[in-house]
């Protein structure tokens, strides 16, 4: 199996580089996941998010990725983005190949909502009116 993609890092996240980490002669599929930060959550206008993780969060990220790799037999990488982000920006970057398109949705759903339910990153949301609330404390 080749090494997994799996960061935690407080840069921009290229999503070109995680496709590059699963990318093969063999696929042809590959699902890129982009979580973006959008204006609006519950009703609510959001002006900007910041995102905190575990010191251990990059081990439970890649503790993931190797467990779906395994599960699957597929390529997967993740790369999550902690610090201040504003609208627009990434902070998630998940991808995985396959040879056929079915295979490599099912994956990075599965991948998507593991990262999302198991490894301990808090986001903490901002609204235009001054009000921030955490979510996933």
């Amino acid at each position: 199996m080749r090494d997994i993609l799996a960061q935690i890092s407080d840069q921009p996240l290229d999503p070109t580089a995680v496709d590059a980490a699963v990318a093969g002669p063999e696929h042809g599929a590959i699902v890129v996941f982009t979580g973006v930060v959008r204006n609006h959550d519950g009703g609510h206008s959001v002006s900007a998010l910041e995102y905190q993780a575990h010191p251990e969060a990059e081990r439970f990220l890649r503790t993931v990725c190797e467990e779906v790799a395994t599960s699957t037999g597929l390529p997967v990488a993740a790369v999550h983005r902690v610090g201040s982000l504003t609208i627009g920006d990434l902070a998630i970057v998940a991808a995985v190949a396959a040879p056929h398109r079915a295979a490599a949705f099912a994956a990075c759903a599965e991948l998507v909502e593991r990262i999302k339910n198991e490894v301990p990153i808090w986001k903490r949301q901002r609204f235009a009116d001054g009000a921030s609330e955490w979510v996933g404390l």
